[in-house]
């Protein structure tokens, strides 16, 4: 390989991240070319992040979306970034039905889960140790349960918000559940960069991701835009 070919992929940066409207709001400077980012070419990849998870055990790109349960399988190949985490402040992964029941009764049912890398799927087993589960693709748990080929389902994303008008019964917030018991937070996930990029490409690459962030929140005004930019799948340009 030549010097200017490897020059050339250093300065091309994947970041891998869910398709979520969070994930959407922090990229969206980046994606849309809104930020001078110093000749660091960012290339973006959409993924569940139980996909996200598996795939960072490879190592497969330079900045990836991952859950706090799953980091302590790839501590050795990534660093956690510090800006871009999901905290869960009494809020969190949510647990529903298709009819009522209680937390009591969740050790009797079958419960669709996003994956088991996820920090809501170790939550769930801190509350219970043996329980059944099958996993299924966070955007398809709903549908699970309202089908019933499983008798419960744990929410991340925006299945958290409109479970209800689906008919669904929210038996437990695990955020909710977590501070009762901690009176802390709940950690669910964060950004993740590959350590053999070096110091000074870590260090770039984390300024950009922060500046993102920054002009999101500058520019609130323009979430309707963020948000139409990823359902219409911004992730697949390179900004």
């Amino acid at each position: 390989m030549s010097t200017a070919t490897a020059q050339t992929e250093r300065q091309t940066i994947t970041v891998a991240h869910s398709p979520d409207s969070d994930d959407a709001f922090m990229f969206y400077a980046l994606a849309t070319n809104k930020l001078d980012t110093g000749g660091i070419r960012f290339q973006h990849v959409l993924q569940d992040i139980q996909t996200l998870n598996e795939q960072a055990r490879q190592g497969k790109y330079e900045v990836t979306a991952i859950s706090f349960h799953a980091y302590a399988y790839v501590a050795d190949k990534y660093l956690l970034l510090p800006h871009g985490a999901s905290i869960g402040d009494k809020y969190g992964p949510i647990i529903v039905a298709r009819e009522p029941a209680t937390p009591a009764d969740l050790a009797s049912l079958k419960v669709a889960i996003p994956g088991t890398l996820t920090s809501a799927f170790l939550a769930l087993r801190l509350l219970i140790p043996n329980v059944q589960y099958e996993v299924i693709p966070f955007d398809q748990i709903i549908q699970a349960v309202q089908s019933g080929s499983c008798d419960a389902g744990l929410l991340i994303h925006e299945g958290q918000l409109f479970y209800e008008a689906m008919d669904l019964h929210k038996v437990l917030d695990l955020g909710e559940w977590w501070h009762q018991e901690t009176g802390l937070p709940l950690p669910m996930g964060g950004n993740a960069i590959r350590r053999d990029l070096g110091p000074e490409v870590i260090h770039q690459v984390s300024q950009s991701l922060r500046e993102s962030i920054r002009y999101s929140l500058d520019h609130r005004e323009d979430c309707p835009a963020i948000c139409n930019a990823v359902r219409q799948g911004y992730g697949s340009r390179v900004g």
